[in-house]
């Protein structure tokens, strides 16, 4: 060995190397049984967890698939919605989803413990049957309610009563008569003086603005339609004025109903516009399916939720002969027999006017501190509105009468008698000197005109059970209307 060498070399003999090989091959083949033993076991114990739990693996299996399916279709939803609101808009419609649309299930509730319908219609047969209530005379019947026009020279309004703030501050025009604040309270007081005693022989004429004040105001109506309208005995009406909202065909309607009442919708020429751009046309005799399209020209209001308190509330001036009435806002399809809600809402209960409680609120007050918060009005013609009535000392109460103070009014069923006639008068009114939002004047009037005590102020769930709710498919377009005075 060289001194110079950093290495050591140590033999080794070969049965020593064989030694060190077997050992070696040893702890690999241990290392391997080992490795396979874990294998083994892991597989029969997956096998039996899985055996053990198959239903719940089942079920999150089917849980993931589902979740999945729901989400693609979900977005293919969203996608095809989005197509047809870019469609729409580029016809002048910008339209919402109809989800629900045409539906007829009932709505139902919880008495007693037991699940009930809201709104108990008699069926077909029984309504095939029904007989009509002849309208009976009682003392508040008997009043003659006029209404003022400018041909009446006793009752011409003197137009030197209104200061130039006065008249700047109302919305009164040719149309709707120039009503003055002491017209207002007599139309209110001259009433109850010839309602307190009937034992005593009054005045029994109500004299009352009541829209149609000058054949110049405006709200021109064809002479066809008007002939048509004079035929109507019973009605259901809505108007979509605007072109904010499509016209939904009422559904669920017995053979007797299409035999006996009239389904008429209010359009303006902008409205006709916008149809007729989608594909809407009036048909022959100017019917769309069972609707009965009436177009009316020359607007007199250039906010077109005013233009749409005239169909909404002067029905009784609309429809000479009609006896009972629905109406229904555009916004909402109706779904039930115009006969059978009648017999329901009004004959059973032996009732004159039935209307919607508010599903929210109780108290006027509220209501106007909600509408302003909304953006639905100004704060200051609310402020107006609202001062006026705490002058006049209404109260902030819940209930009148035993009913609800507030009133959801997208959907009104009347008898068209004198009182109802004058409490739709003085509400239109009411709407025409302060703000379009008519929960706000609802309940004055009703204070005011304490002889109205045939009210059926119904829950809302039987408002969900008349109609499908579906939204306001657009702002209206407002008119530039330069005819008011």
């Amino acid at each position: 060995m060289s001194n110079n060498s950093s290495s050591v070399s140590i033999p080794v003999s070969d049965n020593e190397l064989d030694d060190m090989e077997r050992m070696r091959v040893r702890v690999r083949r241990k290392r391997k049984k080992q490795g396979n033993r874990v294998n083994n076991e892991l597989a029969p114990r997956v096998f039996r967890m899985m055996l053990k739990y198959w239903l719940v693996v089942f079920f999150l299996l089917a849980a993931g698939l589902l979740l999945f399916e729901a989400t693609k279709i979900g977005q293919n939803s969203r996608l095809e919605t989005k197509s047809e609101l870019e469609t729409d808009k580029e016809s002048g419609l910008d339209k919402k989803p109809d989800g629900n649309l045409n539906r007829l299930d009932p709505v139902t509730r919880m008495v007693a413990g037991v699940r009930k319908r809201c709104l108990k219609i008699l069926p077909p047969n029984e309504l095939e049957q029904l007989d009509i209530p002849v309208l009976e005379d009682s003392p508040v019947s008997e009043i003659d309610v006029n209404y003022i026009t400018d041909s009446d020279n006793s009752l011409s309004v003197d137009k030197t009563y209104f200061s130039r703030q006065s008249m700047n501050a109302t919305r009164f025009n040719l149309f709707t008569g120039y009503q003055t604040l002491e017209q207002r309270e007599n139309s209110y007081k001259s009433w109850l003086s010839s309602s307190r005693n009937s034992s005593v022989q009054v005045n029994r004429t109500a004299e009352v603005h009541c829209g149609f004040y000058s054949n110049d105001g405006g709200f021109k109506i064809s002479n066809e339609d008007k002939t048509f309208m004079r035929t109507c005995t019973f009605v259901v009406s809505t108007c979509a004025f605007g072109g904010g909202d499509d016209l939904y065909q009422p559904i669920g309607m017995s053979e007797a109903s299409l035999r006996k009442v009239c389904f008429v919708a209010f359009w303006d020429e902008i409205t006709l516009s916008v149809q007729e751009s989608a594909g809407h046309v009036i048909g022959e005799g100017g019917f769309i399916g069972k609707w009965r399209v009436v177009v009316v020209r020359d607007l007199p209001f250039s906010d077109q939720r005013l233009n749409g308190k005239i169909p909404k509330m002067l029905g009784h001036r609309l429809f000479p002969n009609v006896k009972y009435s629905i109406w229904v806002d555009s916004k909402s399809q109706f779904r039930r027999d115009p006969l059978g809600v009648f017999e329901a809402l009004l004959w059973r209960s032996n009732s004159e006017l039935a209307i919607s409680q508010h599903g929210a609120r109780s108290s006027v007050y509220d209501e106007a501190e909600a509408v302003v918060k909304k953006h639905k009005a100004t704060p200051e013609e609310v402020d107006v509105q609202i001062k006026q009535y705490r002058h006049d000392q209404f109260p902030d109460d819940k209930r009148f009468n035993g009913h609800k103070a507030l009133a959801e009014a997208s959907v009104i069923v009347r008898e068209h008698s004198p009182v109802v006639n004058l409490f739709m008068c003085l509400w239109f009114n009411e709407v025409v000197r302060f703000t379009s939002r008519d929960q706000l004047s609802f309940p004055y009037v009703l204070w005011r005109l304490k002889v109205l005590k045939k009210l059926n102020m119904f829950p809302v769930c039987i408002r969900k059970d008349l109609v499908n709710s579906m939204g306001h498919i657009s702002k209206a377009k407002p008119l530039n209307v330069s005819r008011l005075s």
